[in-house]
């Protein structure tokens, strides 16, 4: 079985409808896919109606956290994949509703800083291009930089405006990833910590931090990512193991932004079977 358990859609940042992710995902030969938009379960009901014969669908989120290390009191973004939670549960919808509104405060004020600086950028037209119902990110606005010519690609974007160094850059205020894995236990959903060790993506956990989240109760780490390089992805396999924590593999889709396509990293059938058996609040969905 090929099973991607990380892919998003347009509900966040990706650039495949629900249904045209489902698609993508039966085209490129994948058994089971997940759609883990940031912040949101917009896209479960579509991409549930579009399910292709033959292929299983995890629905899932990625959560936008942030850990506090214990030693240095510094603040790193953790990004929390759950999966198979109640997606009616009060505390969950009220925080990923919070979430959802900070985005959308955040990607305004970045559009009118840019504005303000003179580059081609209309933040009116860039907020009425984001999903109605979806989760707003960066890449909204990066393509808002590469419609206006001042950029090439997504990536680049990214490089030359978006970045956490840039002038433009606003933080979001995130939930404790500690509060998030037991958001998601109560509505009866698993975690997993995806890319924990992508150094090259800016601040990254602890390996006491790891072991800290692990022993309150999270469920999975995303071993193979495409951020990861062998040296890391040995390490990963063999801390999950000492941890007792469930290993997962992922591409990260997200369409056109980026250049990953889905099943460029998969998850052990075994893996999977081990998430669905923890998790109460979901079921997989197939046709």
């Amino acid at each position: 079985m090929r099973i991607d358990l990380h892919a998003h859609s347009t509900a966040s940042d990706g650039t495949d409808s629900p249904a045209g992710l489902v698609a993508a995902a039966a085209k490129a030969g994948l058994d089971v896919v997940a759609i883990t938009d940031h912040d949101t379960t917009a896209g479960w009901a579509p991409a549930a109606e579009a399910l292709p014969p033959g292929l299983s669908l995890v629905p899932g989120a990625e959560l936008s956290t942030i850990s506090v290390d214990p030693v240095t009191g510094r603040h790193v973004s953790v990004h929390l994949l759950a999966y198979l939670f109640d997606p009616g549960s009060a505390a969950l919808v009220a925080e990923q509703t919070r979430l959802r509104s900070e985005r959308r405060w955040r990607l305004r004020v970045m559009a009118e800083r840019m504005a303000a600086d003179g580059l081609p950028v209309d933040p009116d037209e860039v907020m009425s291009l984001l999903p109605e119902d979806g989760s707003a990110g960066r890449p909204h606005l990066a393509q808002a930089l590469v419609r206006a010519g001042l950029v090439s690609s997504v990536n680049e974007a990214f490089g030359s405006y978006l970045g956490n160094g840039s002038g433009y850059f606003v933080a979001r205020q995130d939930t404790m990833v500690e509060d998030a894995i037991d958001m998601i236990a109560d509505a009866g959903g698993v975690t997993v910590i995806a890319h924990p060790f992508a150094y090259t993506r800016g601040a990254t956990i602890t390996v006491d931090v790891l072991a800290g989240l692990a022993e309150h109760g999270l469920t999975g780490v995303e071993v193979d990512h495409p951020n990861h390089d062998e040296e890391t992805r040995v390490r990963l396999h063999g801390l999950a193991g000492e941890l007792g924590l469930v290993r997962t593999g992922s591409s990260d889709y997200h369409g056109t932004n980026k250049t990953i396509e889905l099943g460029d990293e998969t998850t052990d059938p075994a893996a999977l079977e081990e998430l669905v058996a923890r998790s109460t609040g979901y079921e997989v969905v197939t046709r």
